[in-house]
């Protein structure tokens, strides 16, 4: 390992491509699908410098934003003959700087404070929280000391839960994926009364898109509020390796890829994603 690469980071640049295939036996009617993969211009220290999106064939695609701000492509055809072929591409820059400021409102928004679908508690989960609340000391470590346990009492096996598979059962089982990390972590942080949010993005190295969760705290200023990431995957806060894409209460609200169509059969998906540094800078 370099000198350079043991250093800190404090300036990062990166090109993001993303493709998404969808192969059909035959024509499809009524097609309407989401997707949720282009970062949001500006995000705290993370800059969105330029992105595109290349639909083939060229059917119609429709910006706007979710509820919870973020930018989400929608594609829509009355008919589609045998493929649909999704390319998109953005360059994101990423410096040292301040949190990401929110609306004072997101602090107390129930999405993030009480139970979703897939963050529904267990007693397990219940029990397991009131320990992590008994034993803080109250200097504003208990979310790191939730993010600890449980990258400690989860282990790593992919294919070993679904997008379906809920906080508690992921919990019960004590494996999962990056996901499942998330919406365990989001499940005690909200029983232990911290509002905390599902996020959807990239680590620079992994192979696929990653997922971690924002802690909402109190802002700089009135009438505001900052978020602090985690990743209980690889137990450790966020870095300038992270890009985020778009946050929501669970993995449902942000799923990537989404959508619907009709026919009389299924089709066959295949997906790529690549992530290259351009320019990176480290702390004298």
């Amino acid at each position: 390992m370099s000198v350079a690469s043991e250093s800190r980071v404090v300036r990062a640049s990166y090109v993001l491509r993303q493709q998404f295939r969808y192969e059909y036996p035959g024509p499809i009617a009524n097609l309407r699908h989401r997707l949720v993969v282009a970062p949001p211009e500006i995000y705290g220290d993370q800059r969105r410098a330029q992105h595109d999106l290349r639909v083939s064939p060229g059917l119609a695609v429709g910006w706007d934003y979710d509820a919870f701000g973020n930018l989400v492509a929608t594609i829509t055809a009355d008919r589609v003959e045998r493929e649909v072929q999704l390319d998109y591409e953005a360059t994101i820059v990423r410096s040292e700087g301040p949190a990401p400021v929110l609306e004072a409102r997101w602090l107390d928004d129930p999405h993030f404070r009480v139970p979703s679908r897939l963050t529904a508690p267990s007693l397990e989960l219940r029990n397991a929280a009131e320990k992590l609340m008994a034993g803080d000391d109250g200097c504003g470590k208990l979310a790191s000391a939730i993010n600890s346990y449980v990258a400690q009492h989860m282990r790593y096996v992919p294919d070993a839960t679904t997008v379906e598979t809920t906080a508690a059962e992921a919990f019960a089982q004590g494996r999962g994926v990056c996901q499942d990390y998330a919406h365990v972590m989001i499940a005690l942080c909200r029983l232990c009364d911290i509002p905390a949010r599902y996020v959807s993005g990239h680590l620079l190295g992994e192979g696929g898109t990653h997922a971690w969760l924002e802690v909402i705290e109190p802002g700089p200023g009135a009438g505001t509020a900052c978020v602090a990431g985690y990743d209980p995957t690889h137990d450790r806060r966020t870095t300038l390796n992270y890009v985020f894409v778009a946050a929501g209460r669970d993995y449902a609200d942000v799923a990537p890829t989404s959508g619907q169509f009709e026919a009389p059969y299924i089709g066959r998906f295949t997906t790529s994603r690549r992530v290259d540094v351009i320019d990176r800078q480290f702390a004298a």
